[in-house]
């Protein structure tokens, strides 16, 4: 039996793990950026023509929330990191916009409820992954796709690889240039196995992600002149996450196309949430231009 001198020595660490364990899983409560499965049912029942969405490739689950007129173009909102398809909600019940546009905001791969806090750090294979919904709705031409901060990557990787499913994008902060990418000494020890899994899984799934991100934009830099489709750079002066100068680098190296970029004195990183109608405008000027072009 053990003595009470021994039992003493072994309940100190035990309530230290237990402490920690219970820290941990507040964190990962607490920051968990996506809405709870009852807050997408409540969406839902004050949206009834809303859908929401998923599907496997793979071992892997994909989600996606969806609303308004199907025969209409598509918008498709791919958020940044951490974050998941909540993060453009608001859009998603903007009338103005359902008037013009079918909507579709998604949760790219560790995000939301697809595979939350496991990672795909590649951006082709999260295009790949996301490729299902482009499919899916091919024919709610023209398809626009937004996407924010490392979302913005993304869905220049997508019109890259499945040019002829892409009308046009709208970048928001876009974290694109790879000599721009801050050097956080942090995300190399939080990548470790033992950090890793201490961390919430959302944090976890971004730092996954971020930490590898500067590679896959290296391997960009021979393909941005491939872009065909029009493009809409939003970023602001003042953002201390994304560099303003990678505004700059969409226009020096999407040399085959038209690149708009508003560059935002005084605006921070957070466009969709603090000058969400910049991304409303951007959108209606792309639905205004396709009108001009489609035959009639």
């Amino acid at each position: 039996m053990l003595s009470n001198f021994n039992l003493k020595k072994l309940k100190r660490p035990l309530i230290f793990v237990a402490v920690l364990f219970s820290i941990i899983f507040l964190m990962d409560s607490c920051m968990q950026f996506r809405m709870s499965k009852s807050e997408i049912k409540s969406f839902q029942a004050k949206n009834p023509n809303a859908e929401f969405k998923s599907y496997h490739v793979g071992k892997r689950k994909q989600t996606y929330l969806m609303h308004g007129d199907s025969l209409k173009p598509l918008v498709i909102f791919v958020h940044g990191s951490p974050g998941s398809l909540s993060a453009f909600i608001d859009f998603m019940t903007d009338s103005v916009l359902l008037q013009s546009a079918r909507l579709i905001s998604v949760d790219r791969p560790g995000f939301g409820d697809a595979n939350f806090g496991y990672a795909e750090s590649s951006l082709a294979r999260q295009a790949a992954l996301l490729k299902p919904v482009l499919l899916a709705h091919k024919n709610n031409k023209p398809i626009y796709l937004v996407g924010h901060s490392l979302g913005g990557p993304l869905i220049a990787q997508m019109v890259l690889d499945y040019p002829e499913l892409i009308d046009g994008l709208i970048m928001v902060a876009p974290s694109i240039a790879p000599e721009l990418e801050p050097h956080e000494w942090f995300r190399a020890p939080l990548a470790t196995p033992f950090l890793k899994w201490l961390m919430p899984r959302s944090l976890r799934a971004s730092n996954d992600e971020i930490y590898k991100l500067k590679p896959d934009l290296e391997s960009l830099i021979p393909r941005w002149k491939d872009i065909r489709v029009p493009v809409i750079v939003i970023q602001g002066s003042q953002d201390s996450l994304v560099h303003p100068d990678n505004a700059a680098f969409a226009k020096r190296m999407m040399t085959n196309t038209t690149v708009e970029v508003q560059l935002m004195e005084g605006m921070d990183h957070f466009v969709p949430w603090s000058h969400p109608e910049l991304i409303r405008k951007a959108i209606d000027k792309m639905l205004e231009n396709a009108k001009l072009i489609l035959p009639r």
